[in-house]
């Protein structure tokens, strides 16, 4: 991942690393065979692919860290993750949280503590990414390691759906909220679901890509945009609008990449 730019230690936010965390959550929708070459050329001589019921995440490993990243899924698909069923919740890491998220982290859980635990022998950072439902994921993988006790360096997010309830939400902020980045662009429909009338709620700390594409952290800005945008289930099944169109993994890497999104918002 080109240890020379990506920061293993902070935990505060870093451009470069919100950059090549976002390559590696647009990577995990490779094939195993083609993410190991490319994580080796970011100087990872570890790697693992976990496929578990319609889970898959990729670990990768060097002396100074290890990165878990979470494949995500189309929109379309996602829906089917909106359902009555699914969508109610039940007890989890830091409270009640989406059923259907929490069973599919459960089916590749104990692959990821055993790779982890024979990994991390030189107390390297842990990070963990992921777009869509595996930024779902990996908001949950997080608050699991929590109540292990095993310290994680940064989780940062891309698309990402809401996860759990209220205290779900208080606890998981109260001990990963500085260190927990959740992109928004523009639009997507997918950040705005399950709904606030449900009982759902967003954590850590969100920034904004806008229509141009320009980073935004102001608070004033972000009640705006959450006023604006009213983003409904139904909506994710339809491939054409602006919202589903704004969810690509692809379109959040490509505002990262910009010359003015590299200079950190947060200075």
């Amino acid at each position: 991942m080109g240890q020379d730019i990506f920061d293993p230690r902070t935990t505060q936010y870093r451009p470069q690393n919100a950059l090549m965390l976002a390559k590696a959550a647009l990577l995990a929708y490779q094939s195993p065979e083609s993410i190991k070459p490319e994580v080796e050329k970011w100087g990872y001589a570890q790697f693992a692919f976990i496929d578990r019921k319609d889970t898959q995440v990729f670990l990768a490993g060097n002396s100074e860290m290890i990165l878990v990243a979470f494949r995500g899924t189309e929109p379309q698909t996602l829906q089917d993750w909106m359902t009555d069923a699914q969508i109610k919740r039940k007890p989890g890491p830091c409270g009640k949280v989406h059923r259907g998220f929490l069973q599919a982290l459960q089916a590749v859980w104990p692959e990821i503590q055993k790779i982890i635990n024979k990994w991390q022998t030189q107390a390297q950072s842990l990070w963990v990414t992921g777009h869509s439902l595996g930024a779902a994921l990996a908001t949950l993988a997080v608050a699991t390691f929590g109540e292990e006790a095993k310290p994680v360096h940064g989780l940062y997010t891309f698309g990402q759906p809401r996860v759990g309830g209220k205290t779900f939400a208080r606890n998981f902020d109260l001990d990963f909220q500085s260190r927990t980045f959740r992109f928004v662009n523009n639009n997507d429909v997918v950040t705005r679901v399950p709904t606030r009338a449900m009982g759902y709620r967003h954590v850590g700390q969100v920034l904004v890509f806008d229509a141009s594409g320009n980073l935004q952290t102001d608070l004033h800005f972000w009640n705006t945009f959450v006023n604006r945008v009213r983003g409904r289930i139904e909506d994710l099944g339809k491939p054409g609008t602006d919202g589903i169109k704004d969810h690509s993994m692809a379109r959040y890497l490509k505002n990262l990449e910009r010359k003015d999104n590299q200079k950190n918002p947060y200075l």
